[in-house]
């Protein structure tokens, strides 16, 4: 599936800038670890919009024994949104908190890539997925789908 294809490439970059931003506090440079970090606040706000706009969307449209398993990833969603826009890495425990934020990032992509995107393929039909796509459309405005 081309969306769920982008989506996995967009999770991939995400753990990539995080890691990076990782090893790069580690090495003392947090002008860089932030500058990094910034970036991925700006692929995952994009990619959240699309996800939840689209995909989520219409997994709760078609059945809402989706809602308890989507709620949680939404709410997690927000909780990295609003850590990012306030971390400082200059402040020791937000260093931390930075790298406990990067390793749950991984779990929280593992429960939509093992789970929710396989449930995905099963249940929407072929309206929900180009609702879907338009909605990751919207979300990255003058970007083409990888492969398009």
């Amino acid at each position: 599936m081309p969306l769920l294809r982008d989506y996995t490439a967009e999770h991939e970059r995400a753990v990539n800038l995080g890691g990076d931003a990782v090893r790069a506090m580690d090495a003392g440079d947090l002008a860089r670890a932030a500058g990094l970090a910034r970036a991925l606040a700006d692929e995952l706000r994009t990619h959240w919009q699309g996800e939840e706009n689209g995909l989520f969307a219409e997994l709760l449209a078609s059945d809402d024994m989706f809602a308890d398993y989507i709620a949680p990833l939404v709410a997690e969603h927000r909780d990295l949104d609003a850590f990012l826009r306030t971390m400082d890495f200059s402040a020791p425990a937000d260093r931390e908190s930075f790298r406990g934020a990067v390793f749950d990032l991984h779990e929280h992509i593992a429960k939509e890539e093992d789970a929710l995107f396989p449930a995905s393929v099963t249940t929407l039909d072929g309206d929900q997925w180009d609702a879907a796509i338009a909605a990751w459309q919207r979300a990255h405005p003058g970007e083409r789908m990888l492969g398009s």
